[in-house]
Protein backbone atom coordinates (compact mmCIF):
# COMPACT_ATOMS: atom_id res chain seq x y z
CA UNK A 1 0.00 0.00 0.00
CA UNK A 2 2.95 2.47 1.13
CA UNK A 3 4.84 1.44 -2.28
CA UNK A 4 1.80 1.89 -4.36
CA UNK A 5 0.41 5.18 -2.84
CA UNK A 6 4.51 6.49 -3.61
CA UNK A 7 5.08 4.94 -7.18
CA UNK A 8 1.89 6.64 -8.00
CA UNK A 9 3.12 10.05 -6.75
CA UNK A 10 6.37 9.37 -9.02
CA UNK A 11 4.14 8.55 -12.10
CA UNK A 12 2.21 11.53 -12.33
CA UNK A 13 5.17 13.85 -11.86
CA UNK A 14 8.01 13.77 -14.95
CA UNK A 15 11.35 15.50 -15.55
CA UNK A 16 11.56 18.88 -13.62
CA UNK A 17 8.88 18.18 -11.65
CA UNK A 18 10.37 14.73 -10.80
CA UNK A 19 13.63 16.62 -9.80
CA UNK A 20 12.29 18.92 -7.60
CA UNK A 21 9.90 16.38 -5.80
CA UNK A 22 12.66 14.04 -4.82
CA UNK A 23 14.62 17.26 -3.93
CA UNK A 24 12.55 18.40 -1.59
CA UNK A 25 11.92 15.31 -0.19
CA UNK A 26 15.48 14.99 1.13
CA UNK A 27 15.62 18.71 1.76
CA UNK A 28 12.35 18.30 4.09
CA UNK A 29 14.01 15.14 5.62
CA UNK A 30 17.06 16.99 6.34
CA UNK A 31 15.34 19.81 8.16
CA UNK A 32 13.07 17.65 9.52
CA UNK A 33 15.84 15.53 11.35
CA UNK A 34 17.73 18.93 11.94
CA UNK A 35 14.86 20.76 13.31
CA UNK A 36 14.11 18.03 16.21
CA UNK A 37 11.07 18.25 14.89
CA UNK A 38 8.76 16.17 17.62
CA UNK A 39 6.80 14.38 15.55
CA UNK A 40 9.42 12.66 13.61
CA UNK A 41 11.46 11.83 16.02
CA UNK A 42 8.86 10.78 18.53
CA UNK A 43 7.73 8.38 15.34
CA UNK A 44 11.51 6.97 14.75
CA UNK A 45 11.59 6.41 18.41
CA UNK A 46 8.49 4.52 18.54
CA UNK A 47 10.12 2.62 15.44
CA UNK A 48 13.11 1.52 16.64
CA UNK A 49 11.91 1.12 20.53
CA UNK A 50 9.43 -1.83 19.42
CA UNK A 51 12.01 -3.44 17.17
CA UNK A 52 14.69 -3.56 19.36
CA UNK A 53 12.41 -4.85 21.81
CA UNK A 54 10.78 -7.70 19.67
CA UNK A 55 14.31 -8.73 17.97
CA UNK A 56 15.47 -8.85 21.66
CA UNK A 57 12.74 -11.34 22.49
CA UNK A 58 12.76 -12.98 19.46
CA UNK A 59 16.49 -13.51 19.34
CA UNK A 60 16.52 -15.38 22.68
CA UNK A 61 13.21 -17.57 21.63
CA UNK A 62 14.58 -17.71 17.98
CA UNK A 63 18.29 -19.54 19.23
CA UNK A 64 16.45 -21.55 21.59
CA UNK A 65 14.38 -23.14 19.19
CA UNK A 66 17.16 -23.45 16.50
CA UNK A 67 19.04 -25.46 18.79
CA UNK A 68 16.05 -27.76 20.01
CA UNK A 69 15.75 -28.43 15.81
CA UNK A 70 19.51 -28.89 15.58
CA UNK A 71 19.92 -30.79 18.49
CA UNK A 72 16.91 -32.53 19.54
CA UNK A 73 15.88 -35.84 18.50
CA UNK A 74 12.30 -35.42 18.72
CA UNK A 75 9.44 -37.69 16.52
CA UNK A 76 8.41 -34.60 14.51
CA UNK A 77 11.51 -32.74 14.09
CA UNK A 78 11.34 -32.84 10.30
CA UNK A 79 7.93 -31.08 10.24
CA UNK A 80 8.45 -28.46 12.93
CA UNK A 81 11.41 -27.28 10.51
CA UNK A 82 8.73 -27.37 6.75
CA UNK A 83 6.54 -25.40 9.78
CA UNK A 84 9.56 -22.64 10.77
CA UNK A 85 10.63 -23.15 6.96
CA UNK A 86 7.19 -21.99 6.04
CA UNK A 87 6.64 -19.55 8.75
CA UNK A 88 9.88 -17.94 7.08
CA UNK A 89 7.38 -16.23 4.59
CA UNK A 90 4.26 -15.11 6.76
CA UNK A 91 2.75 -12.13 5.82
CA UNK A 92 2.65 -9.64 7.81
CA UNK A 93 -0.89 -8.38 7.66
CA UNK A 94 -2.18 -12.04 8.41
CA UNK A 95 -0.20 -11.92 11.52
CA UNK A 96 -1.14 -8.35 12.83
CA UNK A 97 -4.67 -9.87 12.72
CA UNK A 98 -4.62 -13.27 14.31
CA UNK A 99 -2.62 -11.14 16.81
CA UNK A 100 -5.87 -8.62 16.96
CA UNK A 101 -8.26 -11.95 17.67
CA UNK A 102 -6.09 -12.86 20.11
CA UNK A 103 -6.17 -9.14 21.79
CA UNK A 104 -9.75 -8.62 21.26
CA UNK A 105 -11.99 -8.07 24.16
CA UNK A 106 -12.96 -11.80 23.78
CA UNK A 107 -9.97 -13.59 22.75
CA UNK A 108 -7.84 -15.46 25.09
CA UNK A 109 -5.33 -12.71 25.76
CA UNK A 110 -8.08 -9.69 26.08
CA UNK A 111 -7.56 -9.20 29.71
CA UNK A 112 -4.72 -8.15 29.18
CA UNK A 113 -5.83 -4.58 27.53
CA UNK A 114 -3.37 -4.80 24.80
CA UNK A 115 -4.99 -3.87 21.44
CA UNK A 116 -3.93 -0.35 20.31
CA UNK A 117 -0.89 -0.44 22.26
CA UNK A 118 3.31 -0.73 21.51
CA UNK A 119 2.80 -4.03 23.60
CA UNK A 120 0.97 -5.51 20.74
CA UNK A 121 2.75 -4.13 18.55
CA UNK A 122 5.94 -6.00 19.74
CA UNK A 123 4.11 -9.27 20.37
CA UNK A 124 2.82 -9.18 16.49
CA UNK A 125 6.51 -8.09 15.62
CA UNK A 126 7.66 -11.29 18.02
CA UNK A 127 5.01 -13.53 16.07
CA UNK A 128 6.26 -12.33 12.21
CA UNK A 129 10.21 -12.47 12.49
CA UNK A 130 10.62 -15.77 15.03
CA UNK A 131 10.52 -17.91 12.50
CA UNK A 132 12.22 -15.88 10.00
CA UNK A 133 15.09 -15.52 12.97
CA UNK A 134 14.67 -19.59 13.91
CA UNK A 135 15.27 -20.78 10.36
CA UNK A 136 18.67 -18.26 9.83
CA UNK A 137 19.83 -19.39 13.06
CA UNK A 138 19.09 -23.01 12.30
CA UNK A 139 20.58 -22.91 8.81
CA UNK A 140 23.60 -21.55 10.28
CA UNK A 141 23.70 -24.10 13.21
CA UNK A 142 23.54 -26.94 10.95
CA UNK A 143 26.74 -25.32 9.18
CA UNK A 144 28.54 -26.09 11.69
CA UNK A 145 30.61 -29.09 11.00
CA UNK A 146 29.61 -32.37 13.13
CA UNK A 147 33.77 -32.50 14.22
CA UNK A 148 32.98 -29.49 16.47
CA UNK A 149 30.49 -31.26 18.55
CA UNK A 150 32.38 -34.92 18.33
CA UNK A 151 35.56 -32.95 19.58
CA UNK A 152 33.86 -31.05 22.06
CA UNK A 153 32.44 -34.71 23.57
CA UNK A 154 35.92 -36.13 23.06
CA UNK A 155 37.34 -33.40 25.67
CA UNK A 156 34.93 -34.51 28.12
CA UNK A 157 32.20 -31.70 27.51
CA UNK A 158 28.66 -32.67 28.31
CA UNK A 159 25.73 -32.53 25.67
CA UNK A 160 25.26 -28.93 26.71
CA UNK A 161 28.65 -27.87 26.53
CA UNK A 162 28.99 -29.02 23.18
CA UNK A 163 25.77 -27.71 21.86
CA UNK A 164 26.76 -23.98 23.47
CA UNK A 165 30.43 -25.02 21.49
CA UNK A 166 28.28 -25.24 17.88
CA UNK A 167 26.44 -22.33 19.04
CA UNK A 168 29.67 -20.28 19.81
CA UNK A 169 30.63 -21.33 15.87
CA UNK A 170 27.92 -20.37 14.39
CA UNK A 171 27.40 -16.79 16.22
CA UNK A 172 28.16 -14.93 13.17
CA UNK A 173 25.22 -16.56 11.48
CA UNK A 174 22.55 -16.13 14.14
CA UNK A 175 23.74 -12.48 14.77
CA UNK A 176 22.73 -12.70 10.70
CA UNK A 177 19.58 -13.67 11.76
CA UNK A 178 19.15 -11.04 14.43
CA UNK A 179 19.88 -8.31 11.46
CA UNK A 180 17.46 -9.80 9.21
CA UNK A 181 14.87 -9.89 11.59
CA UNK A 182 15.46 -6.08 12.81
CA UNK A 183 15.42 -5.34 9.37
CA UNK A 184 11.78 -7.04 8.86
CA UNK A 185 10.45 -5.74 11.89
CA UNK A 186 11.30 -2.32 11.39
CA UNK A 187 10.26 -1.92 7.69
CA UNK A 188 6.63 -3.70 8.09
CA UNK A 189 3.37 -1.97 7.94
CA UNK A 190 0.65 -4.28 8.35
CA UNK A 191 0.79 -5.80 11.85
CA UNK A 192 1.48 -2.84 13.28
CA UNK A 193 -1.18 -1.01 11.53
CA UNK A 194 -3.61 -3.14 12.54
CA UNK A 195 -3.15 -4.02 16.16
CA UNK A 196 -1.49 -1.03 16.82
CA UNK A 197 -3.83 1.47 15.37
CA UNK A 198 -1.39 4.53 13.86
CA UNK A 199 -2.16 6.81 16.49
CA UNK A 200 -0.88 9.79 16.68
CA UNK A 201 -1.25 11.89 20.65
CA UNK A 202 -2.95 15.56 20.69
CA UNK A 203 0.52 16.79 21.31
CA UNK A 204 1.75 15.73 17.80
CA UNK A 205 4.01 13.11 19.29
CA UNK A 206 3.23 9.22 17.38
CA UNK A 207 1.91 7.01 20.62
CA UNK A 208 1.83 3.88 18.03
CA UNK A 209 2.73 5.36 14.96
CA UNK A 210 5.55 4.30 13.08
CA UNK A 211 7.58 5.35 10.51
CA UNK A 212 6.02 2.99 7.96
CA UNK A 213 2.36 3.58 9.01
CA UNK A 214 3.58 7.58 8.61
CA UNK A 215 4.33 7.17 5.61
CA UNK A 216 1.15 5.25 4.48
CA UNK A 217 -0.83 8.18 5.96
CA UNK A 218 1.25 11.37 4.39
CA UNK A 219 0.98 9.73 1.05
CA UNK A 220 -2.55 9.11 1.79
CA UNK A 221 -3.24 12.98 2.76
CA UNK A 222 -1.07 13.73 -0.60
CA UNK A 223 1.75 15.18 1.09
CA UNK A 224 4.41 13.24 -0.66
CA UNK A 225 7.13 15.52 0.53
CA UNK A 226 6.43 14.16 4.40
CA UNK A 227 6.16 10.48 3.42
CA UNK A 228 9.24 10.67 1.29
CA UNK A 229 11.55 12.14 4.15
CA UNK A 230 10.10 9.73 6.49
CA UNK A 231 11.10 7.04 3.83
CA UNK A 232 14.53 8.82 3.43
CA UNK A 233 14.73 7.81 7.14
CA UNK A 234 13.62 4.08 6.85
CA UNK A 235 16.10 3.78 4.03
CA UNK A 236 19.04 4.87 5.80
CA UNK A 237 18.04 2.69 8.93
CA UNK A 238 17.48 -0.28 7.02
CA UNK A 239 20.84 0.54 5.26
CA UNK A 240 22.77 0.57 8.17
CA UNK A 241 21.46 -2.94 8.99
CA UNK A 242 22.20 -4.24 5.64
CA UNK A 243 26.02 -3.18 6.02
CA UNK A 244 26.60 -4.36 9.48
CA UNK A 245 24.95 -7.35 8.43
CA UNK A 246 27.48 -7.82 5.37
CA UNK A 247 30.27 -6.81 7.98
CA UNK A 248 29.38 -10.24 9.83
CA UNK A 249 29.07 -12.26 6.83
CA UNK A 250 32.76 -11.11 6.03
CA UNK A 251 33.89 -12.35 9.05
CA UNK A 252 32.20 -15.57 9.41
CA UNK A 253 34.72 -18.16 8.96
Amino acid sequence: MVVLAVVAALLALRGQEWVMFIGGGLFRATELLTSGNRYVLSTLAVSLKVSTVSVTVSAILSTALAALLSFGGFRYRDLAVALVNTGMGLPSVAVGLLVLLLLTKDGPLGPLDLVYTPAAMVLSQVVLVLPLMTGISHAALESVSPGVREAARSLGATETQAALRVVREARFGIATSILAGFGRAISEVGGVLIVGGNIRMADGTSYTRTMTTAISVEAQKGDFEEALAFGVLLVGVVLLVALVANHLQRRAP
